[in-house]
């Protein structure tokens, strides 16, 4: 069994998809399996995965319901002990990225580190927080690009929730660790470069996310908690995506 399987769903990016390829194909930590989730793209994509299958586990070309249904195709396919989504137009930081983070011998259930996020040419890293609470989740989320999340977690709590289109990493974060409990760790390793172009950074989606973010929320929390929260947010505005944009302005 590989110690790590990179899932990378995509969908008519070719050049993405060639970013992400390169960037995985060349880390110098080797025991890893690379499944690609192509959905029927008529980009010149397919042509891309061709010229790397040498290097690629498993790959599909074939429509899809959307990012999610894409997403658990590939942890179908997946063999590895943990599983990182790293889609296409996303890349490793590093050539050893991956060497620096099973050098720590990660044996909790949820290992994740910190992201440089590409605002068109500007980048800022994002730090996660070393212990991800209700407060942080209301106010932000776990990126997936950087978690490294055991694969027998879907067998026991499922797969992605494909009624959701955007925030269906969001869902399982907060059913894994809030509600389930299960072990997390903040390793202080930059995981990848995400270029802020994708669903979930486009500003014409804000009130998708925002929708179901809240149907997300309410499922698991009170009406009573969330409202207490949201005073409180009222007051204090120190989420990571807030501060990031704050930082970038004063980087200008």
């Amino acid at each position: 069994m590989p110690k790590l399987s990179i899932i990378t769903i995509n969908y008519n990016n070719k050049a993405g998809l060639e970013k992400t390829i390169k960037s995985i194909i060349t880390q110098s930590f080797k025991d890893f399996e690379f499944i690609v989730i192509d959905g029927a793209s008529n980009d010149g994509s397919v042509d891309v995965i061709h010229q790397h299958q040498d290097k690629i586990a498993k790959w599909v070309s074939e429509k899809d319901l959307g990012i999610y249904n894409a997403m658990n195709k590939g942890i179908g396919f997946a063999k590895g002990e943990y599983c990182l989504f790293l889609n296409s137009g996303d890349s490793l930081y590093e050539s050893n990225t991956l060497e620096k983070v099973f050098a720590t011998e990660p044996k909790e259930d949820i290992v994740y580190g910190n992201m440089l996020i590409d605002f068109s040419g500007k980048k800022v890293l994002g730090e996660m927080p070393d212990t991800i609470t209700f407060e942080h989740m209301m106010a932000d989320t776990l990126w997936h690009p950087v978690s490294f999340i055991k694969r027998d977690l879907f067998a026991k709590y499922g797969n992605y929730r494909e009624d959701l289109k955007i925030v269906s990493d969001y869902d399982f974060f907060i059913k894994a660790i809030l509600v389930n409990k299960v072990s997390a760790k903040h390793i202080p390793v930059t995981i990848s470069i995400f270029p802020t172009d994708g669903m979930s950074s486009q500003s014409s989606n804000a009130e998708l996310i925002k929708a179901e973010r809240e149907k997300v929320q309410s499922g698991y929390f009170s009406k009573f908690v969330i409202d207490e929260f949201n005073a409180k947010k009222k007051k204090t505005s120190n989420g990571i995506w807030s501060k990031l944009f704050a930082k970038l302005i004063k980087t200008k």
